[in-house]
């Protein structure tokens, strides 16, 4: 069953794209017309799209893996932000900063830095600096949470990268290339569909055309996520049926080493003791004879 409702599509203008002396020839395939100068995207393709690549989002999610969200441009910020954050996934909607892929430790190092300064001013550390040094490190931490804030929980490379305007976001979408990270893309007529793994086509300019299509793609992170929890969930019950279950070894008493060749000892000394008083019992009973 299709995920995607057409005159949805239809209703939050996904189908227009750009003017048609703007055009990407490699966006030929999605396009059904042009009107007015401007090219019209073919909705049916759009949700056969978008179809396919909530399918492949939905199976990333259900395996516990990350999607990296980038957005940066203004039509897209807010949205971005308020949709993904209800799936719990990352997402960049200020500043692509370069190498965020490609040097992640890097990244990660700012992260870190950035949670040092919290421990600082939950532990008091803070309260002994002066109040110009105060004053710098707030300043830093604000900067680090406006560009690094929304992947801070991000502990590893994402599994896939959801990039909104491709022409735009060319540097994420290079990162993700050359790390061999899967791309699903918003790829609007003037765009190159070459890079992009799961090419969306739709108008990437138009609010709710975005949220549109965010939509789609977050309701299957979500149903991916859940059911990747009532499996957790089921495992867990298995298991303790199987611990219940199975027949209950008696338990052997335990004998330390020591305690083990300190009562060997013991028996071998009784043992010789015996030896000893039965064979002096032999003599004295051949001497009597």
């Amino acid at each position: 069953m299709s995920r995607t409702d057409f005159n949805t599509l239809l209703e939050a203008g996904v189908h227009f794209g750009h003017l048609k002396r703007k055009w990407n020839p490699k966006m030929a395939p999605y396009i059904f017309m042009e009107k007015g100068g401007i090219h019209i995207i073919d909705l049916y393709k759009t949700a056969v799209k978008l179809d396919e690549a909530a399918a492949a989002l939905k199976q990333i999610a259900k395996s516990g893996r990350r999607v990296l969200f980038v957005a940066t441009k203004k039509q897209a910020k807010e949205i971005v932000a308020e949709k993904v954050a209800t799936v719990g996934m990352p997402f960049v909607t200020e500043r692509w900063a370069g190498g965020m892929l490609t040097n992640f430790p890097t990244i990660r190092k700012a992260v870190k830095k950035m949670a040092t300064i919290d421990k600082m001013t939950n532990d008091g550390t803070f309260d002994n600096f002066s109040k110009r040094e105060k004053l710098q490190i707030a300043r830093q931490r604000a900067k680090l949470e406006k560009n690094l804030g929304s992947i801070a929980d991000l502990t590893r490379l994402p599994a896939a990268l959801f990039v909104v305007d491709v022409q735009k976001e060319a540097n994420a979408v290079k990162e993700a290339n050359r790390l061999n990270i899967p791309v699903f893309a918003m790829v609007d007529t003037c765009c190159d569909p070459t890079n992009i793994d799961y090419v969306i086509p739709a108008n990437d300019d138009a609010t709710k055309s975005i949220a549109a299509i965010l939509d789609v793609v977050c309701a299957a992170i979500a149903e991916g996520t859940e059911e990747r929890k009532l499996e957790k969930e089921k495992e867990a019950l298995e298991a303790e049926a199987n611990v219940e279950a199975a027949p209950k070894k008696e338990a052997k008493p335990r004998i330390k080493k020591a305690v083990k060749a300190t009562v060997d000892a013991e028996e071998a000394a009784v043992a010789e003791v015996v030896a000893a008083t039965a064979e002096a019992e032999a003599k004295n009973e051949e001497s009597a004879e």
